[in-house]
């Protein structure tokens, strides 16, 4: 038997990567007879599967893409190849639905149509006499007929028609709704994602999950409903602890999973307290993207606070309750490369890292942006590490910039590549013994800090734009003032207050 997804027309290229993640945790394998990202309706097989019904309910029980799945009983290019395929596949079961209560549906994806032609399509079925009352509320049996069309299309391309196995776990985004949610800060990631992240890390019960930028704790909220027990840090303790009942811990009491939190704590991952050992399931973050200030870590480029401060009772400055630590500018892909490195040195075999990135131009890999005036050249390539293997790179688009959700599998000790490893680790040491010059902004750590407040603009157009209009100004104040008004030093108006 051949099964029918529906998928929700969202966030598309994210669905076919958190299926195969289900399938894989659920010890599922699939092979995909058709997908397309332009189109809800997938076609996919079970291997060697025994009870290929119960393997259809595991796979969707907690999907967020997944609205149902279905046994595929026929798909056509029209209606006549539609009902030919129908009765080639399934006319020996119709004797099994012939008296239960059922339900016929129509389901037409960028198209309509009226109840009268809803109800001359579903008469067309009438060949498989079923005789069993239609019940429109908790039938025994749903059929959907299934129409595809491409966008502005007039009639459809693609027609297929199933009975419903499952539904699927999205409603857990009803229940995790930010708006419902006791305690979130403007930087929380939203529900659906979050939990859509947490099934490509494929957390369960049993396994450990760990943020290293937990914030309010959208991503270990969202591994502890599917069974994980997690935990966090964040170099921002005020974040973790909230004010009075409002905080990251009564998020869990919220949602009833206090007993799957670890705690969090208030560490940087380049400083990290964490063990060096593997013994983590799974790693979810979404490193800081360092746009409302500059990325920071622990640490001062002022020679005399990288010692230890004494205070006048001779007491340490860094164990008083008050105690606020310095900080010091940071790379952005110094950043991402850290935290791979952390992930490689603490996942187990076959642990899962995911990790989101926001991206100004294209990536490795990708077509550069077309569109006037952008960022026409890659901005960044794609992290790697010898000891991780990409399983998949799912992108999230906006106006003028998007963000890329990248999931990473801890390979075995004993299929990595040694040499490459050694490599790897002798250019971290080399990059570790460069200090960050201190003359450096913010924007020159950061591209995508850089690229968001030029508006994502090609720097030559906007450096031919500021050329343009300083032209402009300078010729408007000699036609206001005259020749030579406004000739005055910078450095003579500053001396005279008037900056």
């Amino acid at each position: 038997m051949d099964y029918l997804i529906r998928f929700v027309h969202i966030h598309e290229t994210f669905r076919q990567p958190e299926t195969e993640a289900l399938a894989e945790l659920a010890g599922l394998q699939i092979e995909w007879l058709s997908y397309s990202e332009d189109s809800p309706f997938a076609l996919i097989r079970f291997r060697d599967a025994v009870d290929q019904t119960a393997a259809a309910k595991a796979l969707v029980a907690r999907s967020i893409l997944i609205n149902a799945i279905y046994e595929l009983w026929g798909a056509g290019l029209d209606y006549d190849s539609l009902h030919s395929d129908i009765i080639a596949r399934t006319q020996p079961m119709w004797d099994q639905y012939n008296k239960s209560p059922f339900r016929f549906e129509l389901d037409a994806f960028h198209g309509t149509r009226s109840p009268t032609e809803q109800r001359s399509i579903i008469e067309t079925f009438s060949y498989m006499e079923f005789t069993g009352p239609i019940r429109m509320t908790q039938p025994h049996n749903q059929f959907r007929i299934f129409e595809d069309y491409l966008l502005n299309g007039k009639t459809a391309h693609h027609l297929y028609f199933g009975r419903l196995v499952a539904t699927s776990g999205r409603k857990a985004m009803n229940k995790y709704d930010l708006k419902k949610r006791s305690y979130i800060a403007t930087t929380s990631m939203d529900a659906e994602l979050s939990l859509v992240t947490a099934n490509l890390a494929q957390v369960a019960p049993g396994t450990l999950a760990y943020d290293p930028f937990m914030g309010t704790g959208s991503f270990p909220v969202a591994c502890a409903h599917f069974g994980a027990a997690v935990f966090g840090s964040d170099l921002d303790g005020r974040s973790i602890r909230g004010k009075g009942d409002r905080n990251v811990k009564g998020n869990f009491v919220q949602y009833g999973t206090a007993a799957q939190y670890l705690g969090g704590f208030v560490a940087d991952l380049t400083n990290t307290p964490l063990r060096e050992q593997r013994f983590l399931n799974s790693i979810v973050c979404d490193p800081p993207y360092g746009v409302r200030e500059g990325l920071k870590v622990l640490g001062s480029t002022r020679v005399a606070l990288q010692e230890v401060v004494y205070l006048s009772d001779g007491k340490p400055a860094h164990l008083q309750p008050n105690y606020v630590p310095p900080k010091k500018p940071y790379s952005f892909m110094r950043m991402l490369d850290d935290v791979l490195d952390f992930a490689a040195e603490r996942l187990i075999d076959d642990g899962r890292l995911c990790m989101w990135m926001p991206v100004a131009g294209a990536i490795e890999g990708e077509e550069p942006a077309e569109e006037k005036d952008a960022v026409p050249e890659t901005e960044y390539t794609i992290p790697r590490h010898p000891a991780l293997q990409l399983v998949s790179l799912c992108k999230q688009d906006f106006n003028k910039w998007s963000r890329r959700l990248l999931t990473y599998r801890r390979v075995r000790d004993g299929d990595v590549d040694q040499e490459q490893l050694i490599t790897y680790k002798a250019q971290r040491l080399s990059l570790a013994e460069i200090p960050i010059d201190v003359n450096l902004g913010a924007d020159d750590l950061n591209a995508f800090r850089r690229k968001f407040f030029q508006g994502f603009k090609d720097p030559a157009v906007l450096a031919q734009r500021e050329a343009d209009g300083g032209s402009r100004r300078h010729d408007r104040s000699h036609d206001r003032r005259g020749p030579g008004a406004g000739h005055c030093p910078r450095e003579e108006v500053q001396q005279h207050g008037k900056t």
